[in-house]
């Protein structure tokens, strides 16, 4: 997405911005010579950086507050994702309008008009749980999609939204499905609120660290910095990946019940404790089926197409979430 000296700087627009994923992904975008406009339904401060940032408050749920939060952009990061994240989905009824209903206004608001040139370009974070119950190891995004929940429906939905838009030509639309994202948020407000945080705060406060399995379970954890890596990287090579869906991951498979123990092991050197118990429990009834699958990713279609690869450990990402949960407990006392 470069430009000539004499031509304007290029226009980046997040929505999510003040999220978890978005506001990482702000971030990193505003080390770059560009025009970058954070959108979101609260408001933040700029992030840092050469960028020239805009921050704009917006429910984008509101069709005309979408058109004029992307009017102009060369490019737009889709993070957007309704409050209470997968759970809300499951319960709330206004989950879909923004999982799914924000991207359709988007295709609509953004169609090119006679004489634009190239159609803009669309990142969209999906998840690698849009396949349902991994039929193999490891997923390479050739698997059939069965999603099991009202969450992956709704980001399937969302993403074949994409692609339609993409193949009649509106948009150059690109989604990257994200694996186990973790690690500390980059803004205030933006908290991770998945597996590996959840049992960092348990382990700060003392408490066993429970497993619904016996602990050989594998996910494929990301640090959400080389995650916000990869769409920079997808902004930068758009080219070989329009209208299709790439998996992000490390292709490791951590067992959870190491992961566990590493969590509880790191915050014992952070408070000088002795670590926390990790122990498997009987599973709750609603447990869905695709926790108890293993899941490895094979970014490898991904990789070549842009360079990108993840870059964080998994015990540092472990250490700085940690020491960032830590820091948070002690503010907020």
């Amino acid at each position: 997405m470069e430009r000539t000296p004499a031509t304007p700087r290029p226009l980046i627009t997040v929505l999510g911005a003040s999220g978890f994923v978005g506001s990482a992904v702000t971030r990193a975008l505003a080390r770059r010579p560009i025009r970058l406009r954070a959108v979101a339904r609260r408001p933040s401060a700029p992030a840092p950086g050469p960028a020239e940032t805009t921050v704009v408050t917006a429910d984008l749920t509101d069709r005309a507050a979408l058109a004029e939060a992307v009017a102009g952009s060369d490019a737009v990061v889709h993070l957007l994702l309704a409050d209470g994240g997968w759970r809300a989905a499951e319960t709330e009824p206004g989950a879909e309008r923004v999982n799914v209903g924000v991207m359709r206004d988007l295709i609509d608001v953004m169609r090119p008009g006679p004489g634009d040139g190239a159609p803009p370009l669309v990142v969209y974070g999906g998840a690698a749980s849009q396949v349902g119950v991994p039929p193999r190891e490891p997923l390479d995004g050739s698997e059939p999609d069965r999603p099991e929940t009202a969450y992956d429906r709704q980001k399937l939905a969302a993403e074949q939204i994409l692609k339609r838009a993409t193949a009649e030509g509106r948009v150059r639309g690109v989604s990257l499905r994200l694996p186990t994202v973790f690690g500390e948020g980059a803004a205030l407000g933006a908290t991770d609120r998945g597996v590996v945080s959840a049992m960092a705060r348990r382990a700060l406060a003392g408490q066993t660290l429970t497993m619904w399995h016996d602990g050989t379970v594998r996910r494929d954890l990301v640090h959400v910095d080389d995650v916000a890596a990869a769409f920079a990287a997808a902004l930068d090579h758009p080219g070989p990946l329009v209208g299709g869906h790439w998996l992000i991951g490390a292709g490791r498979g951590d067992e959870l019940g190491d992961v566990f123990r590493l969590v509880a092991r790191a915050t014992s050197d952070h408070t000088g404790r002795l670590p926390v118990a990790v122990v498997s429990v009987e599973p709750p009834s609603h447990a869905p089926a695709t926790d108890f699958r293993s899941v490895t990713i094979d970014s490898s279609p991904f990789r070549a197409a842009t360079g990108w690869r993840p870059r964080i450990p998994l015990p540092e990402a472990v250490r700085r979430t940690v020491a960032a949960l830590a820091l948070q407990r002690d503010e907020g006392r």
